[in-house]
């Protein structure tokens, strides 16, 4: 693969805490995005907010109507790009935030062919502020902006959890990972792994989807160079005539 957008939950930031961003877990990141840009990969990473804000959760709460509430959490999303890109360029990596809310002073406005180039220099492209709309998840904004970029493969960075299981692990000790299976699956048994208009997306445009652990070392530079990492959703059936040889090697 050479050009992926990886998806980060705000989770994935947060370490144990649960909230805010972890100094070890945002170091650990970095460092893998590090290695795979060495590697030669086009890297876009598209960032959560659930770390900072989740508006989903505190709205009712709070009395806040879900369109402002989820504004907050589009903003979250910026803080956490702006600490990526810090991490990352700390470590001799150029990079550049990009985001679907215009916040001139800290990052460029979104810009389908401005990111491309980016890409194409070689720079990491960090997307913040999910789609610019209310009621649509990052998820969806990872696969908007893979399908916009023209990338090879959605990355879907879990924390601790190294692909899609029958049902939660964290809860069902005997939950199966599923190595592969197709977007059908990923929506009928409505398996956590992303919201369904993100599935649906990549389904219509038959864009593969790729979830793994991020903190396993060397993983993000396993799945780029082909390795079978985490769990595949792509194409036809589990099972059926084995999927095309292109599938087989992904």
């Amino acid at each position: 693969m050479k050009r992926i957008v990886l998806k980060l939950s705000g989770e994935s930031l947060a370490g144990e805490n649960g909230y805010g961003i972890d100094p070890a877990s945002l170091d650990w990141t970095a460092s893998s995005v590090v290695e795979a840009v060495e590697a030669g990969a086009e890297i876009a990473i598209v960032v959560g907010g659930g770390n900072i804000f989740r508006g989903s959760h505190v709205a009712a709460e709070l009395g806040i109507e879900g369109a402002t509430a989820d504004y907050m959490s589009m903003l979250g999303t910026v803080i956490n790009a702006m600490a990526l890109q810090a991490a990352l360029e700390s470590r001799g990596v150029e990079t550049r935030v990009q985001t679907a809310i215009e916040i001139k002073e800290v990052a460029e406005p979104y810009i389908r062919r401005r990111a491309m180039r980016h890409l194409e220099k070689g720079r990491v492209v960090i997307f913040g502020g999910g789609t610019g709309n209310p009621f649509f998840t990052t998820d969806t904004g990872g696969a908007l902006r893979a399908l916009e970029i023209g990338a090879d493969a959605l990355l879907m960075a879990k924390n601790r959890v190294d692909g899609v299981y029958d049902r939660d692990p964290r809860r069902y000790p005997d939950a199966v990972r599923l190595e592969r299976l197709n977007y059908m699956d990923l929506l009928a048994n409505d398996l956590a792994v992303m919201d369904h208009t993100a599935a649906t997306l990549c389904s219509g445009e038959n864009l593969p989807i790729v979830v793994f652990d991020i903190l396993k070392p060397g993983n993000l530079r396993r799945v780029l160079q082909g390795e079978r990492v985490g769990s595949l959703v792509w194409g036809a059936p589990n099972g059926a005539n084995g999927g095309s040889e292109e599938e087989r090697r992904v």
